[in-house]
């Protein structure tokens, strides 16, 4: 299972270069293939849509029970809602004694931290807004405690075509824990072409483009912006 990071060539590590290399066989969501395109010309490459995760991960088995080295590719870092953990509950659950490796990649929070200065100095929480495999109950849940807590707060996933109101209503709750002057970053489209990066507060979150590949990190109560940065204190004396 192999991370190639957010999107941009140079963000790939090369222990990733290195797999994709030696595999002969690249199996991913179609997206995430088109940016490594050039990397994996000359491999048998499976490629499918969204929501065949499954299928993808039984069909790289299948090839590497043929005897052939097959990479899985995800975007950002395959153990953050990336493939890692599928692969490894579909071998556990048939036992299936295939040798496996994970390479690491840059998270799109990470990128998305990056673009916007040091808003993850902090502790901070990682939730993902999409409620096609966690029900929206639990998703609320962990909102409301990650705001009462103060953590810095990373949101994946924060709106689609047919999801378009659980930014609305995650903003709402995090506004009963948070002043609605707190500095929130959008990063759309992270280390990718078109990349856009929006520094605003709490309550103007939802009058800017949000989508699918957009990372919203909302700041916590240290966290300030100095010219075109978002920056959250790590306790240090000054």
């Amino acid at each position: 299972m192999v991370g190639i990071g957010p999107g941009a060539k140079n963000e790939i590590s090369q222990r990733a270069l290195d797999a994709l290399r030696n595999a002969e066989t690249i199996v991913g969501y179609q997206l995430y293939i088109d940016l490594v395109a050039d990397l994996v010309a000359n491999k048998h490459v499976i490629a499918s849509t969204m929501r065949k995760e499954v299928e993808r991960v039984n069909l790289a088995i299948q090839e590497a029970q043929k005897g052939k080295t097959v990479c899985i590719i995800s975007s950002g870092d395959p153990g953050v809602y990336g493939m890692a953990g599928l692969v490894l509950e579909v071998l556990s659950k048939e036992n299936i004694p295939l040798s496996v490796e994970i390479v690491p990649g840059i998270p799109a929070a990470n990128a998305a931290a990056a673009a916007l200065g040091a808003p993850l100095m902090h502790d901070y929480a990682v939730i993902s807004l999409s409620d096609l495999l966690t029900t929206w109950e639990t998703i609320e849940k962990r909102i409301q405690c990650a705001a009462a807590a103060d953590f810095v707060i990373v949101l994946y996933n924060p709106k689609s075509s047919q999801r378009d109101w659980q930014i609305e209503k995650t903003v709402q709750i995090i506004l009963q824990h948070k002043p609605a002057t707190t500095p929130v970053g959008i990063v759309k489209d992270a280390s990718r072409e078109g990349e856009s990066v929006v520094i605003t507060t709490l309550d103007k979150v939802v009058t800017h483009p949000i989508d699918m590949t957009t990372i919203i990190i909302v700041g916590n109560s240290t966290t300030f912006t100095y010219r075109d940065f978002m920056i959250t204190k790590r306790g240090y004396s000054v």
